[in-house]
């Protein structure tokens, strides 16, 4: 008989050698899965910063004028708007919900912001605030209390926002200026180091919004909220208060968002906002946040809108083609990401 094949003697305290193999090959498997796993979230929260960057080197080639500073300074301004929006959108989704107002909001709060900016800057900021902040805060209120579908809800809201903001212009007849040289033109039209204030302020409210989300308890409970919200009533969470919050962030966000872009135009266009929820979702979703809740972050966010804006750009560039090929590729890439999103959480969910 092998010596080394039989069993130890009781007491010796050693165990078979083919049962510690079976051990160590276990601790591989483990190890590849929980491997495979991390590669596949990293790929779903961070994969449209790679395309980004790979979209912008090759354009950088093609196109001598695509990589200049001009442009860049040009392409982060226009994205910055939507940008802001989409940081609102962002939280909404992690919760579960969807907020079709937020282009209606958007022009409404830049006409309420022209319209009041001959009173100075604070009343050019906060009547928007207030007003865009209030459908918000009525979205809220009627989705986590009274248990309406979100989409109803946004959708009446988009309709009431924009037929308030004919109300206001006369169908569209009176556009309201902002006073040059006014401070709160400056808001909009200033900058620093060659880089408007408006992508200083998208970029600050990012910050917070990524410190929010991921260091504290509220932005914990907004994960939970939109992994299980029942789940989460269990536990204890606010899950309510937590709906009421994210709906009210999105309609400031916009309002603020509208009331900049009005000091960076002069005046408060009527016709701006139409189509920008629908951007505003592409760019979440595409940044990796799921639309079934639970899952996102906003730096992705933050990416999916450059790559928005730098697929535009590319358009305007080219020559040839005019700015509804935008929506095509835009599309092209939401169903991209949409399958890859689906397709990545079924093999975390099979490891």
């Amino acid at each position: 008989m092998n010596p080394t094949s039989s069993l130890a003697a009781p007491g010796t305290g050693r165990t078979p050698s083919a049962p510690t193999g079976c051990g160590a090959a276990a601790d591989r498997g483990r190890a590849d899965v929980s491997g495979r796993e991390r590669l596949a979230a990293l790929v779903q929260r961070q994969g449209v910063l790679a395309v980004l960057l790979l979209v912008v080197l090759i354009a950088s080639f093609v196109y001598p004028t695509f990589a200049t500073l001009d442009n860049a300074r040009g392409v982060t301004v226009q994205a910055s708007f939507l940008a802001v929006v989409a940081l609102g959108m962002t939280l909404v989704i992690i919760t579960g919900g969807i907020d079709l107002s937020v282009g209606s909001v958007f022009a409404l709060g830049g006409v309420l912001a022209a319209w009041a900016s001959p009173w100075g800057i604070l009343p050019a900021l906060l009547v928007p605030l207030a007003a865009c902040g209030a459908i918000g805060l009525i979205n809220g209120l009627l989705i986590a209390r009274a248990g309406m579908a979100p989409f109803i809800v946004t959708l009446a809201s988009l309709l009431g926002a924009r037929g308030l903001l004919l109300a206001l212009t006369d169908e569209g007849a009176t556009t309201y200026l902002v006073p040059k040289g006014s401070a709160f033109a400056e808001l909009g039209q200033g900058s620093i180091g060659g880089f408007g204030y408006p992508i200083l302020l998208a970029l600050a409210l990012f910050a917070a919004g990524g410190l929010v989300l991921q260091r504290t308890s509220f932005g914990q409970t907004l994960f939970a909220v939109g992994g299980s919200s029942d789940a989460a009533t269990l536990m204890g969470l606010p899950v309510a208060r937590a709906k009421v919050t994210v709906y009210l962030l999105s309609g400031l966000l916009a309002g603020l968002a509208g009331a900049v872009n009005a000091a960076r135009l002069s005046s408060g266009v009527t016709i701006i906002g139409a189509g920008m929820e629908l951007d505003a979702i592409a760019a979440v979703v595409i940044g990796g946040t799921l639309l079934v809740g639970g899952a996102g972050s906003v730096s992705g966010t933050l990416w999916g809108v450059l790559l928005l804006a730098v697929i535009q750009n590319l358009i305007n560039q080219i020559g040839t083609l005019n700015s509804s090929y935008q929506s095509v590729v835009s599309g092209g890439f939401l169903i991209l990401v949409v399958v890859a999103q689906r397709y990545l959480s079924r093999s975390r969910s099979t490891v």
